[in-house]
């Protein structure tokens, strides 16, 4: 059997039809399935639109989506876990795919999602991106996770210590038990946390998640609005404010400069001598580049302690060499850092 686990919570509007998705997806296989919502202290219809479509509903009060997913799955009684979120909408070749993939060893994996409805252009840009990026990595989370019954035992499940990203924090556990699979074929998930977000979140949250990085994940209050708020009549909201506008704009270029990274890479520094426009903003963009290349520490660091646990050769061998790419792009932005400040201190005195 095949069990579906479904954390809910305030999900009346758009449960029902991502129960819908899952049905006519399962059917497809012609394999027996169950459809599991975990109901977490809703105070709406979620339970009731559950059982109208033929769902099984474990009621708990975690307020914790790393606990509801768990408390879903103790409940389930299938050999194969696909964690689906509420809000999202599967598709019968990605279910497909998955099931062939764990058919041929590999104990989970997930798919990579895409955004529905009006959202900025720059989250657009980087949610196809994205689907790349996983699969060229071989790492992906959230809206749609499968694994084997066996491998999420092995794994004890999402960690309940944290408050958000455990799907995270349970791909790099499946991936110490064997090997992880990322699917071709996305699914599609609604963008509702960055509609319903002011542009003053973002720099707050960047900013918590910098200074304090272990009290973000692990305490709600850090969370509670992006990810435990309620209130669903802002989901599709779309703010037209100007302030909005100004800062997708703003975010909108600092995305394209990112990706622009490795064009300069080609381009001899001859060709964009300083005196000129175009030399003065490749100075500038080299100089933001570099400093927020330094993030690929901590991903360098984390790779390497998950080295140490690996199991599998096939991911131990994947996970090695996203490590030296971290680590190559971590000390040349170190050394970038480094000498654009020296040049800064150096020039400060002529001022």
């Amino acid at each position: 059997m095949i069990s579906f686990v479904i954390p809910a919570h305030n999900e009346e509007a758009g449960l029902g039809r991502t129960l819908e998705a899952i049905h006519e997806s399962a059917r497809a296989l012609g394999q027996p399935y169950e459809i599991v919502v975990a109901n977490d202290a809703s105070t709406d219809r979620t339970a009731e639109v559950a059982e109208q479509h033929q769902a099984r509903v474990v009621s708990v009060n975690n307020r914790q989506i790393a606990a509801t997913r768990n408390s879903g799955a103790r409940a389930a009684l299938g050999e194969r876990f696909f964690f689906v979120d509420a809000d999202t909408t599967i598709n019968a070749r990605s279910v497909a795919e998955a099931m062939r993939y764990m058919d041929k060893g590999a104990v989970g994996g997930g798919g990579p999602p895409l955004f529905e409805g009006p959202i900025p252009l720059y989250l657009e840009l980087l949610a196809r991106l994205a689907v790349v990026a996983a699969k060229f990595i071989s790492f992906t989370g959230g809206a749609f996770m499968f694994c084997t019954r066996e491998a999420y035992l092995k794994t004890g499940g999402f960690d309940e210590r944290l408050f958000w990203s455990e799907e995270g924090a349970f791909a790099m556990a499946l991936k110490r038990e064997g090997r992880f699979v990322v699917l071709w074929h996305p699914v599609r998930t609604s963008a509702r946390r960055f509609r319903s977000l002011s542009w003053s979140h973002v720099p707050g949250f960047i900013s918590r998640l910098i200074l304090s990085p272990r009290k973000t994940f692990t305490d709600r209050s850090f969370v509670q609005k992006i990810w435990y708020d309620s209130n669903r009549s802002n989901d599709n909201r779309v703010s037209n404010s100007v302030a909005a506008k100004i800062s997708n704009a703003i975010t909108l270029v600092l995305f394209l400069v990112l990706l622009s990274g490795p064009v300069w890479n080609f381009i001899p520094w001859k060709w964009t001598p300083w005196g000129t426009p175009l030399g003065r903003i490749r100075d500038v963009i080299a100089i933001f580049l570099c400093h927020v290349g330094l993030l690929f520490w901590p991903v360098a660091i984390a790779c390497f302690w998950n080295l140490l646990k690996k199991k599998h050769w096939v991911e131990w061998l994947k996970l090695a060499a996203l490590f030296a790419f971290c680590l190559w792009q971590a000390w040349g932005s170190t050394l970038g850092v480094i000498g654009e400040w020296r040049r800064f201190f150096l020039w400060l005195p002529h001022f």
